[in-house]
């Protein structure tokens, strides 16, 4: 296997290992069981770093595709066909105790937030009170796009990101692109209120049941919804967050059925690992999957600014759809926001509260 290190993408160099490695063992090159190349014959092949290939294993292992054996090396643990990657089989949980609101405004940086603020009223001015077009600000958008491109490794336009004021906002949304005769799966325990909104729009949902690492695979293979509406990093309130193997699952059963997957990422970017996980939106190349997630988790309660994603695929039917809804967010709320985002202050924000997070895990 050779792995194209130096494309000149401004990928750091781990990553683009990682991210080939990761390929070649969901296509079976690398099956389960099978032994990585050493750390050392890696380097060799790719001429880079031991300790570059080491951070390329690490994230492998932190997913969950791989486990290390001492004085033995790098395994293989993810099967496509299996539910979970090396975990027992069926073992439901009991819903526990996560706290949804984590107050995360003492690190917030305020004084830079006002700052922006103030930028974006000098440059804009009376701009400002022009009405939204019904998506969005394309400075949001477009800056949204960005961010998911670095970040999380989705690449989408900003044609793509549509943007409203809370989730609930963005679910009504979701319900006019899927229809109200469409049953849609949920987890159990979930979150009460996404189970209310779709009930409040006369639609019917199936509750299945969750093990170690996400939906049990009976479930799945049981339900006859259409869509599956689930949160794979930190499910609330059970805090489950789905494994490598789970997140393939979850995109094959929507894949190989024509179906739909409603993908809630309300808390990845906290992620005490050292990327946060692929979501099911860049794992999916057929556009069977919505990615939604809020700035009101990540930044601040009173940031009611949340987006979605549609794949291509849905694109046309979704404005046609919902084209006709206003956005529910202040045009100097999107700008500032915008702004925030582009001087890189939000992802100072996020790692700022990721190193929080670590330091409490140690006490």
């Amino acid at each position: 296997m050779k792995y194209n290190l130096q494309d000149g993408s401004r990928k750091k160099a781990y990553m683009k290992l990682y991210t080939g490695v990761r390929s070649d063992i969901i296509l079976g090159i690398y099956g389960y069981g099978s032994k990585l190349p050493s750390k050392r014959q890696m380097a060799d092949r790719t001429g880079v770093s031991v300790i570059t290939v080491e951070h390329a294993y690490d994230l492998l292992m932190e997913e969950g595709y791989v486990e290390s054996k001492e004085r033995s090396g790098y395994f293989v643990i993810y099967r496509k066909k299996d539910a979970y990657a090396a975990a027992p089989l069926s073992k439901k949980i009991f819903p526990a105790a996560v706290k949804k609101e984590e107050k995360n405004e003492d690190l917030f940086p305020f004084a830079v937030f006002a700052k922006t603020v103030r930028t974006v009223l000098s440059k804009w001015g009376e701009k400002l009170l022009i009405p939204s077009p019904n998506a969005g600000m394309a400075e949001l958008r477009e800056a949204i796009s960005d961010y998911l491109a670095r970040s999380r490794g989705i690449m989408v336009g900003p044609d793509q990101v549509f943007i409203g004021a809370g989730a609930e906002y963005l679910y009504s949304l979701i319900i006019q692109l899927i229809g109200k005769n469409k049953k849609v799966a949920l987890e159990n325990p979930c979150y009460e209120t996404i189970k209310k909104v779709y009930h409040a729009q006369g639609i019917s949902t199936d509750l299945l049941s969750l093990g170690e690492d996400g939906i049990l695979t009976e479930e799945l293979n049981r339900t006859e919804a259409e869509v599956l509406h689930v949160t794979p990093f930190n499910s609330y309130p059970s805090g489950i967050t789905a494994n490598a193997s789970k997140r393939h699952e979850y995109v094959a059963w929507a894949e190989n059925g024509g179906r739909l997957i409603v993908e809630d990422d309300y808390d990845s970017e906290f992620t005490l690992l050292s990327k946060a996980e692929d979501t099911l939106y860049s794992l999916s190349d057929n556009g069977h999957v919505i990615y939604m997630n809020t700035f009101s988790k990540t930044i601040a309660p009173s940031i009611r600014i949340g987006y979605i994603v549609v794949p291509h695929r849905l694109l046309k039917k979704f404005k046609e759809k919902t084209g006709f809804y206003s956005c529910t967010v202040p045009v100097l709320d999107q700008v500032v926001l915008a702004e925030f985002i582009n001087e890189g202050h939000f992802e100072r924000h996020i790692n700022r509260v990721r190193r929080k997070r670590r330091k409490e895990m140690k006490k």
